[in-house]
């Protein structure tokens, strides 16, 4: 059963010592694996969702060899919502390609995730997952892998074996060719880090073009193990095929010992 974790509320501060924005993080909930213990994943909801909801999803499945880690986004106010507040990983001023990133809520998030992984035994794999904006951010997180650090020039500490993406976009995608070039390791991390994106080509929220766009971008960037798949009827959710396929690409991406 899927068990609320206390962990501490965590603030991170940017800058040279100067807190600009303290973040406060909620309720995260834990899977535990109901097998042998070899991989944990953090998977991360969309806006204004909480980590319950994909516990209880994620309980489901049968993965009995994954510890899954699923946090809970502050409550901030956002953009795109006239300043409303939700929970989010991330600021969103317009879901289009012209929006702004929030550089500083990404990388809050993104190490925020990686401290949740800090604790887990060395022999572990390690890997990021979610949906829509939790997509968004894994893929934020699997980039920052890649290069080695955050955008504030923080060292990313994780070292993460998967990312997966559901009805998502890649945040920074303009500037991400850059940013990799002449990095040492990059190559070889982007080469190595399997990453699995799915989008439904009904998708009225999230548009389909965006997942597109983001798995042939990463390809570009030099990402060689890119699994993109498409559902023709499936809009803004996840439906069981979707998840069927989460199941089948993490066991044969993880080297996992097999079904429940």
């Amino acid at each position: 059963m899927a068990c609320q974790d206390h962990l501490p509320k965590m603030q991170l501060h940017h800058g040279a010592g100067i807190a600009r924005r303290a973040f406060e993080f909620g309720q995260t909930y834990v899977v535990k694996p109901k097998g042998k213990h070899q991989a944990t994943i953090v998977w991360l909801h969309g806006l204004g969702d909480n980590g319950s909801s994909w516990s209880s999803l994620l309980e489901t499945l049968p993965l009995p060899n994954i510890k899954w880690i699923c946090p809970t986004a502050p409550q901030r106010p956002i953009t795109l919502f006239g300043g409303f507040p939700s929970t989010a990983w991330f600021d969103v001023n317009d879901l289009s390609e012209n929006a702004i990133d929030d550089d500083e809520g990404l990388d809050a998030s993104a190490a925020y995730v990686a401290s949740l992984l800090a604790t887990e035994p060395p022999h572990i794999k390690l890997g990021v997952g979610g949906f829509s904006m939790g997509a968004a951010t894994s893929l934020y997180s699997a980039t920052c892998f890649t290069r080695g650090k955050y955008e504030n020039g923080n060292s990313y500490s994780a070292n993460l074996s998967a990312a997966v993406g559901l009805s998502g976009w890649l945040p920074c995608a303009k500037t991400l060719d850059s940013k990799l070039e002449g990095v040492e390791g990059a190559v070889s991390r982007a080469t190595s880090l399997p990453i699995l994106l799915c989008h439904g080509k009904g998708d009225d929220v999230v548009p389909y073009k965006f997942g597109e766009k983001s798995s042939q971008k990463l390809r570009s960037c030099g990402f060689q193990d890119v699994t993109f798949k498409s559902y023709t009827a499936l809009g803004h959710y996840t439906i069981p095929e979707e998840m069927d396929e989460v199941c089948a690409w993490l066991t044969s991406k993880l080297g996992l010992e097999g079904k429940s």
